[in-house]
């Protein structure tokens, strides 16, 4: 299986998916919740109510009476509900307790906080600064981790690009999701971006790993060749270690409720994600940047060869 020399498909297939959420978040940006915009949180709890008759989908219904159609709608054990919507005042947070109380019963405000824009660009720019962090944190440990190895840094880059592709991916993806289906990007996506990137990282190191013992092994044998063959030998253990992770998320969308829905599926785009650019995003490119061959993409390769 010669999975270097097919890489610029590889290469290929990766701008084909990240263009369209580029193009999304050029064009509606990401559909951000009260997390990094500010809003209010309202939590009740419903005494009265039986299991199964507090619905988010009725409560949205009533949000949106208010004025609220935007509103996010969480629920817990214990007849609990979280209400996530823009800034309600004091008049208005007692409407909607009234209206949830003539629907469910008696209702107990648990908790009702209002954040603020300030807080919300708080969360926006700590977000960035953890990715930054992240990315930092990992060159720098993969750079050490493989000093011995010829050119140890372009390790570091290269799995730091493998996992910007990630979060394109699910940026675009999130953004994406949001213009259509309405979804909104809260703290748990930054969440799922973090733990997509470790997962993603995690997997990089292993291809990498393998490369710089067979260089050990085949000395006589090309860079290219040496590559190749380390990712075929990692194929299967990087594909069966992610689906057993696929698997469990893809049953928790299915099957573990509205709450952690998004959460999860992002978590799945992520993953798959992780998983391709692991194997067929960052060991090619360290052969690109092995044989320079950013020279051919401009014509130098070329003029280089009439030259010669």
């Amino acid at each position: 299986m010669n999975i270097i020399n097919k890489r610029y498909w590889y290469f290929a297939l990766s701008l084909v998916v990240i263009i369209p959420g580029t193009i999304s978040l050029a064009l509606w940006r990401l559909p951000l919740s009260i997390d990094f915009t500010g809003g209010s949180k309202l939590e009740v709890q419903f005494p009265q109510a039986t299991p199964g008759e507090i619905q988010p989908g009725d409560i949205k219904t009533l949000m949106a009476d208010f004025g609220f159609g935007d509103s996010i709608v969480q629920t817990s054990e214990d007849n609990v509900v979280i209400i996530r919507a823009k800034t309600l005042d004091e008049e208005t947070q007692a409407a909607v307790v009234a209206a949830l109380q003539e629907k469910y019963g008696e209702t107990v405000v648990l908790r009702f906080d209002n954040v603020g824009p300030t807080v919300g660009a708080d969360v926006t720019r700590n977000a960035a600064i953890a990715v930054a962090a992240a990315s930092i944190g990992i060159l720098a440990y993969i750079t050490y981790a493989f000093w011995s190895v010829p050119h140890a840094i372009r390790y570091g880059v290269c799995a730091i690009i493998a996992m910007l592709h990630d979060v394109l991916v699910m940026v675009g993806a999130a953004s994406l999701l949001g213009h259509f289906l309405g979804w909104e990007v809260d703290a748990l996506f930054l969440t799922a971006v973090l733990t997509v990137i470790g997962f993603s990282v995690h997997d990089t190191i292993v291809v990498f790993d393998r490369i710089r013992e067979n260089q050990k092994v085949y000395r006589r044998a090309s860079y290219e060749a040496v590559v190749n063959h380390s990712i075929v030998q990692t194929l299967d253990r990087s594909i069966n270690t992610q689906l057993t992770v696929m698997f469990t998320l893809l049953a928790l969308a299915l099957f573990g409720g509205v709450t952690i829905q998004h959460f999860i599926i992002t978590l799945l785009i992520g993953v798959f994600s992780g998983t391709y650019s692991s194997i067929f995003n960052a060991a090619p490119l360290l052969v690109v940047w092995e044989n320079k061959e950013w020279g051919r993409w401009f014509g130098r390769g070329k003029q280089a060869e009439a030259a010669a």
